[in-house]
């Protein structure tokens, strides 16, 4: 299939939608590449997805039905550490106040892409042949008859411990991660639509996975597109992208941040996948994500840090989302 660069790929996007026609994207974190298929030309042996309103998975698609492996090396405490410290130090000096650090790790499993793919539970999920996997819980944006409303997740728990949800609902970490966020988001959807407004806030999602149940928080915000972004989908994409919810506040000078504590090409993922078709649109931020590289499987995963995380919380959290939603 063919990648776009950022340019080309906007001016195709605006085309498309003015034109009517259906399409599916996946967009990098960086926008530097991006996959656009018309929805009728996608190639299941390429390509599928599976959208709440769309999905190009074959009838007759099989997979590996066997038991579940999974099996990863944890990310080096001490170089996670190293990392946390350097983002922690950077919001001291007044240059971040929420940053979204993330890493890549190791991952072993009986399941190829393809099958992890088709087995796992996902409001969204995305693959494509010998690049990666996506099976993400978190909406990006949403657009419906003019108006666009996003979802942003901040805020992760075990919901096995026992009063979980209070446990998470009463974290002031927490609770000061997700309003920053939600904040961050409020002043995105501005630059594109009018009468923004927060219209449900911080709610609780139940999410399966293959090692148990989690808890995570969602907001809902919402307003009003202008005529321009209306007409030129393109445009509405790439002036919010990357996604606030994976970068951090604000947003420029933290981007910067975490490009030098991570010290990896996060590629694809944190970037965002999803359908058009008649005016409307679904997407999503792909976090929950497989890369393929050199025939190895890498989990990439992380998690909001602020002047006040606790380095060991932080360690545990990014560990407790390296799972597929197989169960």
């Amino acid at each position: 299939m063919k990648i776009y660069p950022k340019e080309e790929a906007q001016t195709l996007m605006n085309r498309l939608a003015k034109e009517g026609r259906e399409f599916v994207f996946a967009v990098s974190y960086d926008q530097s590449q991006a996959y656009i298929v018309e929805a009728g030309k996608l190639d299941s042996d390429e390509m599928m997805v599976a959208f709440p309103n769309f999905n190009n998975i074959p009838e007759n698609a099989e997979c590996n039905s066997d038991t579940v492996e999974w099996d990863f090396d944890a990310p080096n405490r001490e170089r996670y550490e190293d990392s946390i410290n350097f983002v922690k130090a950077n919001m001291r000096a007044g240059n971040s106040y929420l940053a979204n650090l993330t890493c890549k790790v190791e991952i072993r499993t009986n399941l190829t892409l393809r099958d992890i793919f088709l087995r796992s539970k996902a409001m969204y999920r995305c693959w494509i042949r010998n690049r990666f996997v996506c099976f993400s819980p978190e909406i990006f944006v949403r657009i419906d008859n003019g108006k666009i409303s996003s979802y942003p997740m901040k805020g992760t728990l075990d919901a096995t411990l026992p009063n979980a949800e209070e446990i998470l609902m009463s974290n002031v970490k927490e609770a000061a991660e997700h309003a920053t966020i939600v904040d961050l988001i409020r002043n995105d959807l501005s630059m594109v639509s009018d009468g923004v407004a927060v219209t449900k806030y911080r709610y609780i999602d139940r999410l399966q996975t293959n090692k148990g149940e989690i808890l995570q928080t969602s907001s809902e915000i919402t307003g009003k597109l202008t005529d321009h972004y209306t007409r030129n989908i393109g445009d509405l994409l790439f002036r919010l992208l990357p996604a606030g919810s994976i970068t951090g506040a604000p947003k420029p000078k933290t981007m910067e941040i975490i490009a030098e504590a991570e010290a990896y090409d996060r590629g694809f993922y944190t970037g965002v996948i999803g359908h058009y078709k008649d005016g409307n649109l679904d997407s999503a931020v792909m976090i929950r994500f497989i890369d393929e590289e050199a025939g190895k499987f890498y989990y990439k995963a992380g998690g909001g840090i602020t002047a006040k995380s606790n380095n060991d919380d932080e360690y545990k959290e990014v560990k407790d989302k390296i799972y597929v939603p197989i169960y």
